[in-house]
């Protein structure tokens, strides 16, 4: 029986006020209602139910670690305000990174951890304790996130069967591979599958979404105002990254910021502070003039991200705030897995990678030569090649 009949039937059975009730107490049915006027197939969960979700009045998802991790788990935090929109949905990150999240409307709370604190884990599982969830998701894996899941002592408590200490969990999940029937899936698609093991309908994939805030933005508006590009197309280039395995030489980002500078766009460069000397090596190597913006709070660079043409740079955290802000991207790639990292864009975008054997690794370093090849080979041509294309179709 389809989604659309079981509506159907309702209708023939039950008086229009008190179909009206019904839709109205049942998230379920109100997104089946919603998606059945529009015209749309509605989003499927990729296994029953594992408790009564009517009961279900707060949720914690737990994503510690960088800002990409958070970045990527906007989906999962869409679907689950989608799917209960009268619960509370909170969600954990640590201090540094919970800014990414500022104004996002499918969070009703960001709690967040003080990396390293031991007094900071102990007043946040007091918190989270108190806040009495009904089911919390751990998106995260590591000892830090399970040891809080626990701690919360929430009705349900879900992680991957692979996690380690994965039995502090009572609902763990099989693979994401295995619930997807693919080998390989996307950092999003593993996270989406958490909740979609436990009914959440997930089938539609949602895209990341970060929110700009008036207050970031009227801060970028001044900035660019004062260098004179505020009315401009303008490309956003990030030149750093986490790891060096991961970082394309700031001469080629040189090159690229002269030829797209030659086509009328203005070149704003970004990094964080203690980012400053690959963004002054940028400058020095390229004939455009370029902005600097090493200075800028997390939501400023969404801001930024937003208005930009387009946006150009290493694997890195920023690469997703410009994908989830539906700006076009080019995303360079070394020593990263392009399959899980890659970005989970709706508008163009493509990556550009050198193919190697011992590629994807774990990036920390290169173990097989004395200097990351993969990274050092991409050429300059076929970035270029990956902008043209991505400018043309986001005309």
């Amino acid at each position: 029986m389809s989604k659309l009949s079981e509506v159907e039937q309702l209708e023939l059975i039950a008086p229009l006020n008190s179909l009206r009730e019904i839709v109205e107490q049942s998230p379920q049915l109100r997104n089946l209602a919603i998606h059945s006027l529009r015209g749309e197939e509605s989003p499927q969960a990729l296994a029953p139910a594992r408790w009564d979700w009517e009961k279900v009045e707060r949720v914690l998802v737990v994503r510690l670690r960088s800002i990409g991790d958070t970045v990527l788990s906007t989906p999962s935090l869409s679907a689950l305000k989608r799917f209960l929109p009268h619960a509370k949905i909170d969600i954990l990150l640590e201090e540094w990174v919970a800014p990414v999240l500022t104004g996002s409307p499918h969070v009703d709370t960001v709690i967040t951890l003080e990396r390293g604190s031991v007094a900071s884990r102990a007043r946040v599982a007091a918190r989270l304790r108190a806040n009495r969830y009904d089911v919390v998701y751990n998106l995260h894996g590591g000892t830090t996130a399970t040891l809080l899941t626990r701690a919360t002592g929430a009705t349900h408590r879900v992680g991957y069967q692979t996690y380690q200490y994965s039995w502090l969990h009572n609902h763990q999940s099989p693979s994401s591979s295995f619930l997807w029937g693919r080998d390989k899936t996307h950092s999003v698609e593993q996270q989406l599958a958490l909740l979609g093991w436990t009914g959440v309908p997930v089938s539609d994939r949602p895209a990341t979404h970060l929110a700009v805030t008036e207050a970031a933005d009227c801060k970028i508006a001044e900035r660019l105002h004062a260098q004179g590009i505020e009315a401009a197309p303008f490309a956003v280039i990030h030149p750093a990254a986490a790891f060096e395995t991961k970082q394309w030489a700031a001469s080629n980002f040189a090159r690229v910021a002269d030829k797209l500078a030659g086509e009328g766009l203005a070149i704003v460069a970004i990094s964080a502070a203690n980012e400053l000397p690959v963004v002054e090596a940028l400058k020095e190597d390229s004939a455009a003039e370029i902005l600097p913006l090493t200075n800028l709070s997390l939501p400023e660079v969404t801001a930024l991200l937003a208005r930009a043409r387009l946006f150009v740079g290493n694997d890195s955290g920023i690469a997703h705030m410009a994908a989830a802000v539906e700006t076009p991207v080019v995303v360079i790639f070394g020593s990263s897995n392009t399959a899980h990292w890659q970005p989970w864009a709706r508008a163009p975008a493509e990556f550009v990678l050198e193919e190697m054997d011992c590629q994807p690794c774990h990036g920390y370093f290169c173990e097989k030569f004395e200097q990351p090849e993969c990274i050092k080979r991409v050429p300059v041509d076929r970035v270029m090649a990956a902008i043209q294309r991505v400018l043309r179709e986001s005309t």
